[in-house]
């Protein structure tokens, strides 16, 4: 039995990776104290505050890591956020000329993803497509507009408020190369928004003018359900380059589909295609595929009124625990069937907008 000590602990938790950056945690400087008292070991990960909520996985990871150490009897690892060491202060962000130039934004694609129907797994999409995208060598962010419950800092695993970097401008936070922005970055997560259309009309305005997204290829935008004031706001503020419809294969979700495909028709918004999510359960012991939702609704429906039929996501519980832990599926678990599909999507998506690889940021 080898003798317990920090580097014998540093070498064992190499093993551990941090997915949004490809790296094991010792590599990327995340490990802080070590404290070894006969068989006990303590470990604390230290990580920028925008990530706390993002880190639960890995810690658990590498505390199990830790535990399988030969003579080790009990392993404690905690995370603690704070801000960035090589932050600078908000005058001197006023100043650097750097900084002034990330404020002047330049977005090439706006991609809206809609359903017209809650509950179908439209947030979801939304931030694996925007990952997908990235992996496809774009610079891409994302817009969470959904004001009344904002998700994707839970699913993209961020926390913590947007820093000022001059003026009225805030910088988006940033995981697994995406900036995001979201009302869920600016309001507790229990405070409910009581807002009429012109205060929702406003906060997607600033949403969308006051943060510095930099130079990128694409913004995702995530819109809530209906075919309301977010809705018709985007439309007219922004050159969408196209909409993708996100619906499960059920009759009744595709009710509320047609509406949002009719609302994007008549303000001139192309749609790029629709995506049957929930497609159907494949059971993992036998292999027996069950369609819960229904069977070719989607498909059907995009036949009918020409639409491309961009994929089928099929309905999986490890989706669902991605997503609330904050490492979507694509990244936790990038040779699923369900993240293979994401990637032929945003393929095909960016094969409809026609982004050329000579536009790349």
């Amino acid at each position: 039995m080898a003798k317990l000590n920090k580097d014998l602990i540093l070498d064992t938790l190499k093993k551990v990776q941090d997915p949004s950056q490809s790296k094991d945690i010792v590599t990327l400087g995340l490990v802080g104290n070590v404290t070894i008292k006969d068989s006990n070991v303590a470990v604390t990960l230290e990580v920028p505050v925008h990530r706390g909520a993002s880190m639960e996985p890995i810690r658990k990871l590498a505390q199990q890591t830790i535990l399988r150490i030969d003579g080790v009897t009990s392993a404690t690892v905690v995370v603690t956020a704070h801000d960035n060491k090589h932050n600078k202060t908000t005058n001197d962000l006023k100043t650097d000329k750097t900084v002034e130039k990330v404020i002047e934004s330049k977005v090439k694609r706006f991609i809206a993803v809609g359903s017209g129907k809650g509950g179908v797994g439209k947030s979801t999409t939304s931030v694996n497509l925007a990952i997908a995208l990235k992996l496809e060598g774009y610079k891409v962010g994302l817009l969470d507009a959904d004001v009344y419950g904002p998700s994707q800092p839970r699913m993209l695993g961020v926390s913590g408020r947007p820093a000022s970097v001059g003026g009225d401008m805030v910088a988006p936070l940033q995981n697994y190369g995406i900036s995001l922005m979201s009302m869920g970055l600016l309001v507790p997560d229990d405070t409910a928004m009581i807002w009429r259309g012109p205060m929702v009309q406003s906060a997607l305005t600033q949403m969308l003018n006051s943060v510095a997204w930099g130079n990128l290829d694409i913004i995702v935008i995530d819109l809530p359900p209906g075919t309301g004031d977010i809705q018709i706001s985007l439309a007219q503020q922004v050159n969408l380059a196209g909409a993708v419809i996100v619906s499960t294969p059920q009759d009744i979700a595709l009710l509320d589909v047609v509406k949002a495909l009719t609302m994007f028709q008549k303000a001139n918004v192309p749609v790029l295609g629709m995506i049957e999510n929930m497609s159907y359960w494949s059971c993992p012991d036998c292999g027996r595929i069950d369609h819960i939702f229904g069977e070719g609704g989607v498909k059907a429906e995009a036949k009918k009124r020409g639409i491309e039929m961009l994929g089928e996501i099929p309905i999986s519980s490890q989706v669902r625990k991605s997503s609330d832990s904050g490492i979507p599926i694509i990244i936790s678990e990038p040779k699923s069937v369900q993240s293979k599909n994401y990637r032929n999507i945003a393929k095909a998506i960016i094969k409809s907008v026609k982004i050329d690889e000579e536009e790349l940021v």
